[in-house]
C-alpha cells in the first residue's frame, strides 16, 4: 500500500499528491465527493457534470420516451442496469 503524509493548510487545504490524481484522473477544476467513513475519510473522484447530462441524453435517445408499465421493473436489477458509476 501506498502512503503519503500532506500537511493541511490554514483553510483545511490539503494537496491530492500527484501518482493519486494521476491514477483516479482528478483535474484541475474537476470534482469529488468526500464520504465519512467509520476510520477517516473517502475521496472519490466525480465525472464532470457535463459529462453526465450527456450520459443522461444518450440514455434518454435509447429508451425513445418508452414508460415503464407496473411490474415491468420487477425483474431488473438497478444496480446492474445503472452500472457506470457517476460519482
Amino acid at each position: 500500500m501506498v502512503r503519503f503524509k500532506v500537511k493541511v493548510g490554514p483553510k483545511g487545504q490539503i494537496v491530492i499528491p500527484k501518482p493519486f490524481r494521476d491514477a483516479y484522473g482528478i483535474k484541475e477544476g474537476g470534482f469529488i465527493v468526500i464520504e465519512p467513513k467509520d476510520a477517516g475519510m473517502l475521496i472519490k473522484n466525480v465525472k464532470d457534470p457535463e459529462e453526465t447530462a450527456r450520459w443522461i441524453l444518450e440514455r434518454k435517445k435509447k429508451i425513445r420516451g418508452r414508460r415503464a408499465r407496473a411490474g415491468e421493473l420487477a425483474d431488473i436489477d438497478l444496480e446492474e442496469e445503472f452500472d457506470e458509476d457517476i460519482y
